[in-house]
């Protein structure tokens, strides 16, 4: 039983049930939690009243109130300890408000709750967008889903728009690239963000100091890469360097271009490559040691209106096999 009840004589409990107004507001209280606005609704109760009942039910510990803002929110106290006099006058209250009708009223008085919300809705502005700003805090909310999300490796940032997708996901993100202009053009970008959990890191994909940066951390939960596997001299080797990366049982993702004959990507682009077969992709893994290699195709609605959008998306995904299951 409540302290405040426990300390107070029983014939002052019996007092304050006495009274028929607050046990329909112990009854009403048990059904949902109410605002003070909404028991008065119910009640046919000025609010000065109702506020004055519910003080002395709070004091006594049968009601919790709290606030939310300017509102007061009122429910029966959970554990009342079984006390047979407490569970009677609840019982009580319910009956009296069954009687009146207030009780069958609760859920229509929730429901109205939404009212405002409702008509704000069906107004032709309400479906504009919000802040550009706001996908970060949605993805924020996926982090769930990641299994593993210590750290991320962002390959060839460039001016750092993944980043910008990674950050919300996992508690640090290595942003690498060879230029510094680009790490320049990335910091811009970010520093709007104020990402705290970015770390920009001028290196080759392939340079020591790289996987001992890497590797000191514990080593990548995911290593990405994209659009730089074309731009590799030897595009095998990159993605086992790349694989070098994650932890065991880390993911190794490429985003790059499926197989074409556009010339033009060389000549304009400084593109080595012109794309990459999917089974040239699963050779990489195999030689790279990753296991459960995937690949699939990006839908050309979603590359933007970048001089590459007339090419074919596609993203290779696979993962470096665990020591555990490699030594069973």
């Amino acid at each position: 039983m409540p302290g405040a009840i426990v300390e107070s004589s029983r014939w002052e409990l019996y007092r304050l049930l006495g009274e028929p107004r607050r046990l329909r507001l112990l009854g009403l209280t048990s059904e949902d939690e109410l605002s003070i606005g909404e028991l008065a609704e119910l009640t046919g109760e000025a609010q000065p009243n109702v506020s004055k009942h519910l003080k002395l039910l709070r004091e006594a510990g049968l009601v919790a109130v709290r606030r939310q803002g300017t509102r007061a929110l009122a429910r029966l106290t959970p554990d009342l300890n079984g006390d047979p006099v407490l569970a009677d006058a609840v019982r009580s209250g319910r009956e009296l408000c069954a009687r009146d009708g207030s009780l069958a009223r609760v859920s229509e008085v929730i429901q109205a709750r939404d009212a405002e919300s409702r008509a704000f809705f069906e107004r032709p502005d309400a479906g504009a967008p919000g802040s550009s700003g706001e996908w970060s805090a949605y993805l924020t909310a996926l982090r769930a889903l990641l299994p593993n999300r210590t750290l991320a490796v962002d390959v060839g940032t460039g001016d750092g728009a993944l980043v910008e997708l990674l950050a919300p996901l996992f508690d640090k993100v290595l942003a690498v690239d060879r230029s510094e202009e680009q790490l320049r053009a990335a910091a811009e970008r970010l520093a709007s963000r104020r990402y705290e959990n970015v770390e920009l890191v001028r290196a080759e994909y392939d340079h020591p100091s790289l996987a001992e940066r890497v590797t000191s951390l514990g080593g990548a939960d995911a290593v990405f890469a994209v659009r730089l596997l074309h731009h590799a001299p030897q595009p095998q080797r990159a993605v086992s360097q790349l694989a070098s990366l994650a932890r065991p049982g880390g993911r190794v993702v490429i985003i790059d271009y499926c197989a074409h004959e556009d010339e033009q990507m060389r000549e304009q682009r400084a593109d080595l490559w012109l794309g990459f077969e999917r089974s040239e992709l699963f050779g990489f893994a195999k030689s790279a040691g990753l296991i459960q290699p995937e690949v699939f195709v990006i839908p050309a609605a979603r590359y933007g209106p970048g001089p590459d959008a007339h090419l074919q998306w596609q993203v290779f995904a696979a993962r470096r096999e665990d020591e555990e299951i490699r030594e069973s």
